[in-house]
């Protein structure tokens, strides 16, 4: 069947033969070169280890890594021709080293296969991604504490339902957000330690008859250990999964945050101010300064998500042990990670450049009768009433400082003592959003003082 032609068997819309479909469909090198760095150290070990175990002379596995040091450099500086026609990176480095050291380059590949380099690449990538990923939490913890130091007294409203709730502080939300990024840190941790089991020796399925060293390769790779069952090491995926699961759900974190910040520097809410580096305006209208960075890292929680379920649905079905479905991982991690570490850029940055607006918090955070909660609990903590019936007259009075228009700490005391006579003018230090506040000092509470203390336990763990 001439591939001159339309392809009668594939539709009109495929103008190429079978076999150039086929080469299409079955290179990855477009995206696999990202492994570049990592294909070379990998192949670099596993030639220092056949040398040492005498399946190659010194001499081939000097010329190897030599070679393969040339290579990376190419790659580095942009001069490599990347070739379709070869698949993988894999291949492509394999035919350059050949052009450069000859006879050599077809010893590297003795006792192993694509299978077990390839899954050996790919951890080696994500482990250095989750590194990364890793550091650039800490940025943005760091950044949060920054804010929450500084605004460990500024009073502004606490929010269920998005109805105001209790009077909270600046620095008591920003740590919210600290405790939750500090998970992620740990999920990722918790990723890393599970993936480092090297699958370098599994070659393509059944390990290998030759005598290699596979503890030598791993030591020199960094992982703990080898993976310890051939099958499963060139099939395992869930190292992938595992870094993307925690990645949405920091992608979700980012977006959670971003939702507020969109929400907090509208006209409406006015609680901070996002910096022009953060912002773009309108092409029509002047006054606006819209938060595009924010909604773009509340947006970008999509693609991780959908890299994730791209990943498992691939994953699904697939029986031991590699089969060609898997060059479909790759490009989804590759995305999530991609779109993980700009979304951290971003709301570090954000986070760092931020300014709360004080007034504008602490005029908020008196809204909606904030401290009536206090007002129940100091009836059933100086006057023994049982917490239903201050739950009661606390709505009592609140009902009545609606119809009088003011807030309860404006509410005269007669009238209070109109709803339960045993009140007393002592009420009045509670009910102050300050005084609020600073009453909540249980361990993980919003005073100032726990505030302080949770910034300090944290400042100390980061070192």
């Amino acid at each position: 069947m001439s591939g001159s032609s339309s392809n009668e068997m594939w539709g009109g819309r495929f103008a190429a033969s079978p076999d150039q479909i086929l080469e299409k469909i079955n290179a990855s090198i477009d995206f696999d070169q990202r492994l570049a760095h990592q294909d070379i150290v990998g192949s670099k070990a596993h030639a220092r280890m056949l040398a040492a175990q005498g399946v190659l002379t010194e001499a081939d596995a000097d010329a190897i890594c030599d070679g393969l040091d040339r290579i990376l450099d190419e790659i580095e500086r942009g001069e490599f021709a990347f070739s379709t026609a070869l698949e993988d990176i894999h291949m492509n480095v394999e035919a350059r080293l050949k052009e450069l050291i000859g006879e050599p380059a077809g010893r590297l590949h003795t006792g192993r296969s694509r299978n077990d380099q390839v899954a050996t690449d790919f951890k080696l990538w994500v482990r250095d991604r989750i590194d990364a990923t890793d550091a650039q939490l800490e940025a943005l913890i760091r950044a949060l504490l920054d804010q929450a130091q500084a605004g460990a007294d500024l009073v502004m409203p606490g929010f269920t339902h998005l109805q105001t709730a209790q009077p909270v502080t600046w620095g008591h939300h920003m740590m919210a957000y600290v405790e939750m990024f500090a998970r992620d840190r740990a999920r990722f941790q918790d990723a890393r330690a599970r993936l480092n089991e090297c699958p370098l020796g599994a070659a393509a399925l059944a390990g290998t008859s030759f005598p290699i060293d596979r503890e030598a390769t791993a030591q020199t790779l960094g992982f703990d250990r080898p993976a310890a069952n051939s099958l499963d090491a060139v099939s395992d995926r869930d190292f992938a999964l595992d870094f993307m699961a925690a990645a949405s759900i920091c992608a979700t974190h980012l977006s959670r945050f971003a939702e507020e910040l969109v929400i907090w520097s509208s006209a409406q809410f006015d609680f901070v101010r996002l910096s022009d580096a953060f912002t773009t305006g309108s092409s029509i209208m002047p006054q606006k300064k819209n938060p595009d960075a924010a909604e773009l890292v509340r947006a970008k929680v999509g693609r991780i998500n959908g890299a994730l379920v791209g990943l498992l649905t691939v994953m699904k079905g697939l029986p031991l042990a590699y089969s060609k479905d898997m060059q479909e991982d790759k490009e989804r991690v590759f995305e999530a990670a991609d779109a993980l570490s700009l979304s951290l850029a971003a709301m570090t940055g954000m986070v760092a450049d931020m300014t709360p607006n004080p007034d504008r918090l602490r005029e908020a955070a008196g809204h909606g009768f904030s401290t009536a909660t206090d007002l129940a609990d100091w009836l059933v903590r100086e006057l023994n009433m049982p917490f239903r019936d201050a739950h009661h007259v606390t709505g009592a009075i609140v009902k009545l400082a609606e119809t009088k228009n003011v807030g309860l700490e404006d509410l005269a005391l007669e009238d209070m003592q109109g709803v339960a006579p045993s009140i007393t003018a002592a009420v009045f230090d509670v009910l102050g959003v300050d005084k609020s506040v600073a009453s909540r000092d249980s361990y993980g509470g919003t005073a100032p003082e726990q505030v302080r203390a949770q910034i300090a336990r944290w400042r100390g763990l980061l070192g």
